[in-house]
């Protein structure tokens, strides 16, 4: 195998989601024997996938760009840490071509208006790749010459908060681009990359949640090698640190990172509750305007997914505030520096409400599926989790149990299919739910 960086190794490891070997099923009578799943045996089988490149859910997107005959540029959006670098330089590598680093000044440099640099540009590089796009906005009219004069195929990362630092020089891209998310590591692409017999499906199931509800799937966290808890955490603070606040707050320019640490953790400790603006603002005595930017800027980066309340002419449905939920728990267990065993935890509950919503929302982003998501309480008090509408107004609603033999009520008022969602199912409801 070529010398890789570690980072570009998304490796399945047994030890990643604890599928560590177990003795004990000779002490079973023969007939349990045949029925229980030894997760050593899980863990031989994954054993095929931990030195091969874990495959992203939208690579095959990005496959069938780079061999069609569209010259649309691709942006992919997603959080910084989520593996989309690793992306361009594993098709970068296969093209033997480069990859432009817009961190870098030197690459911006590379591109500006210019017949003659575009020419240059255009005739050494027949596919271009941009890495974190976002950091020159100004790239966006050197873009659209080189699609539309050159007929060049590009493919941009970086957060899709270009279209606001842009403004009218991206609106003027409408139509000259399409776009793909590369989000944190989803339970559906990791249990796509493990070879499991199909009794074995739901042990890996339940241990891909279990682990993801308490160190999340960056794949940063997720892919090195005999990597300790201890590890996992000292990554995860990190990458709030460097990555979720600093590299936010230098971005934007924003004056107070401890105002944004303090926005997240109190949000972090209200899963599954609808969050005030103004009494997050009175609590941290910021301003009520300040912490609703905040918040957006969190919402355009890929760190918190919202969940608004579903309005219908019902007098008895209400609400005017939103959910917000994280793309990844283990940014969120650092926040409130809790890593815990979920049984330890007064929180299980909404920290396993958080991990459906999220890995709904990965579903969506990585098929592209066309649904909107919301909540959805009545006056009483009543809630259903989660509703899923479609462009065409059918609607599923979830309600989300951590325990397995809880019975949820039905009070959604439209028609619609009704799915209770635990940790046994979750994975086949979610992908017979939400397709592509």
């Amino acid at each position: 195998m070529p010398n890789i960086p570690w980072r570009t190794r998304y490796r399945v490891l047994r030890e990643g989601w604890g599928l560590t070997n177990t003795s004990g099923a000779g002490k079973r009578n023969h007939f349990m024997a045949k029925l229980a799943i030894d997760t050593g045996q899980i863990s031989a089988k994954m054993a095929s996938v931990s030195t091969m490149l874990l495959k992203r859910a939208i690579e095959d997107q990005i496959e069938d760009y780079l061999k069609g005959k569209s010259n649309k540029i691709l942006f992919i959006w997603g959080p910084r840490r989520s593996g989309k670098t690793t992306l361009l330089e594993k098709f970068a590598g296969q093209l033997n071509t480069r990859i432009f680093d817009f961190d870098l000044q030197t690459d911006q440099e590379l591109f500006v208006p210019r017949i003659e640099a575009l020419q240059k540009l255009a005739a050494e590089q027949k596919i271009i790749f941009i890495d974190e796009i976002q950091n020159y906005p100004g790239a966006t009219v050197v873009l659209k010459l080189l699609q539309g004069k050159f007929l060049v195929k590009i493919i941009a990362t970086g957060s899709s908060e270009l279209r606001q630092k842009a403004g009218e020089d991206f609106d003027s891209l409408a139509g000259r681009f399409d776009e793909i998310y590369c989000l944190p590591l989803s339970a559906t692409e990791i249990a796509a990359n493990a070879t499991v017999a199909a009794y074995e499906k739901n042990h890996l199931a339940k241990q891909l949640q279990k682990k993801a509800q308490i160190f999340g799937a960056y794949p940063e966290v997720y892919v090195q090698d005999k990597i300790t808890d201890r590890d996992k955490i000292n990554l995860l603070e990190k990458i709030v640190s460097t990555y979720v606040l600093k590299d936010v707050i230098n971005i934007y320019n924003l004056k107070d990172d401890r105002l944004a640490r303090d926005i997240l953790t109190k949000i972090a400790l209200q899963l599954g509750s609808e969050v005030s603006v103004r009494e997050i603002a009175a609590s941290l005595g910021a301003n009520k305007e300040t912490v609703a930017n905040y918040i957006e800027i969190f919402l355009k980066n890929y760190i918190l997914i919202p969940l608004p309340s579903f309005k219908t002419n019902l007098r008895k449905a209400v609400s005017e505030n939103r959910k917000f939920y994280f793309y990844d728990l283990g940014i969120r267990n650092a926040l409130v520096k809790d890593f815990r065993e979920l049984e330890l935890r007064p929180d299980k509950g909404g920290v396993f409400e958080n991990f459906i919503v999220s890995e709904v929302e990965k579903q969506r982003r990585n098929t592209g599926a066309k649904l909107s998501m919301y909540f959805y309480r009545e006056y009483g008090g009543q809630e259903v989790d989660l509703v899923l509408e479609d462009y065409q107004k059918n609607y599923t609603a979830m309600e989300v149990k951590s325990a397995s033999a809880a019975r949820p009520k039905d009070i959604f008022p439209l028609p619609h299919t009704f799915k209770t969602v635990n940790p046994d199912n979750y994975l086949d409801i979610i992908t017979q739910t939400i397709k592509r």
